[in-house]
């Protein structure tokens, strides 16, 4: 009978790899850590992987955190797994995915090389994504390694449909979201509402238009990342000042830094915020409110037929109170 995948993960996505482990009848697989008094880290895989397909679940939450990612993968490769399948619920460095001044690093393209540069398994490398921030960050990867671009729309849809009720709006931050957010509005079958806005300094904008009548009804604000939550609020405070009734965050990776997450609840501007558990901050804030949306299957569908529909496996199962 074939066996399962052995799936590790870097510290951080405990509950994220055991989620996909149980979805995809897998079995877990151990890492011996420890540090050494200078720092260095001791890494041992103690579940041997000789022959075996194998998922490593890590985001590239710090620079650490990919290095973490890049160092097993390596020693997964080396000791003889058929198949290593990496599982990148965040890619990080979305500020830096291009050059717009003469000599800035692209952080994005050389992290994408230095994962590209681990030793192929058996079978081959394959890399899942979620939700990029830029498309076209998945060709930086090269290579052995594929990489795929996974949509967390199928998650998201059924969640935002029970926080908005039957009728709201979706809302983008400004512009530069509008295309992802009219598509999410389509599958949805509510109306989407751009704000266009004028920058007035390095720091300040000021919202100059809103194409979508909002009074009254509820609206919903999506972007694909929350981090200081910025704009956010001041697309929230707009809204709010052309009549929304009520308001509603969600994205697909909460990243929220410091007290960015005390900010922006605060604010008292959010009946809710919802995200998906792709970042380990938002597993360390369900407990303080935020709507947990589990991705796993999304990424446990693609691992048992790539290119499959979602819903073909097992339900995710809830992961707190405030599951979505």
């Amino acid at each position: 009978m074939e066996q399962g995948p052995l799936v590790f993960c870097i510290p951080g996505y405990d509950v994220f790899a055991h989620e996909l482990c149980w979805q995809l009848d897998g079995q877990p697989g151990e890492v011996e850590r420890r540090q050494f008094p200078d720092g260095e880290q001791y890494q041992r895989l103690a579940t041997d992987v000789f022959d075996r397909d194998v998922v490593l679940v890590g985001g590239t939450v710090t620079d650490s955190a990919t290095l973490g990612v890049y160092d097993l993968a390596c020693a997964i490769a080396k000791y003889g797994a058929r198949r290593l399948s990496l599982v990148m619920p965040y890619f990080g460095y979305s500020t830096m995915e291009r050059a717009v001044r003469a000599g800035e690093v692209v952080t994005a393209k050389s992290r994408a090389r230095l994962l590209s540069a681990i030793p192929p398994a058996t079978s081959g490398n394959r890399l899942l994504l979620l939700d990029l921030h830029s498309e076209g960050i998945a060709h930086y990867f090269e290579g052995s390694l594929t990489a795929f671009h996974l949509d967390a729309r199928t998650a998201l849809i059924p969640a935002l449909h029970r926080a908005g009720g039957d009728d709201f709006v979706l809302g983008s931050t400004d512009a530069g979201r509008a295309k992802r957010v009219e598509a999410l509005a389509n599958d949805l079958g509510v109306d989407a509402a751009f704000i266009l806005k004028r920058r007035i300094s390095a720091t300040e904008t000021r919202v100059t238009a809103m194409n979508a009548r909002v009074e009254g009804r509820t609206v919903v604000i999506y972007d694909d990342m929350i981090r200081t939550g910025g704009s956010l609020m001041n697309a929230a405070r707009a809204y709010r000042d052309a009549g929304a009734a009520r308001l509603i965050a969600c994205c697909t990776h909460a990243v929220f830094p410091g007290d960015a997450w005390e900010r922006v609840t605060a604010s008292g501007l959010f009946e809710a915020i919802i995200a998906t558990d792709s970042h380990p901050r938002a597993i360390q804030l369900e407990s303080a409110g935020l709507g947990l949306v589990p991705v796993a299957r999304l990424f446990a569908d693609h691992l048992a037929s790539p290119g499959s529909e979602p819903g073909e496996h097992r339900q995710a199962r809830p992961t707190g109170q405030n599951s979505f």
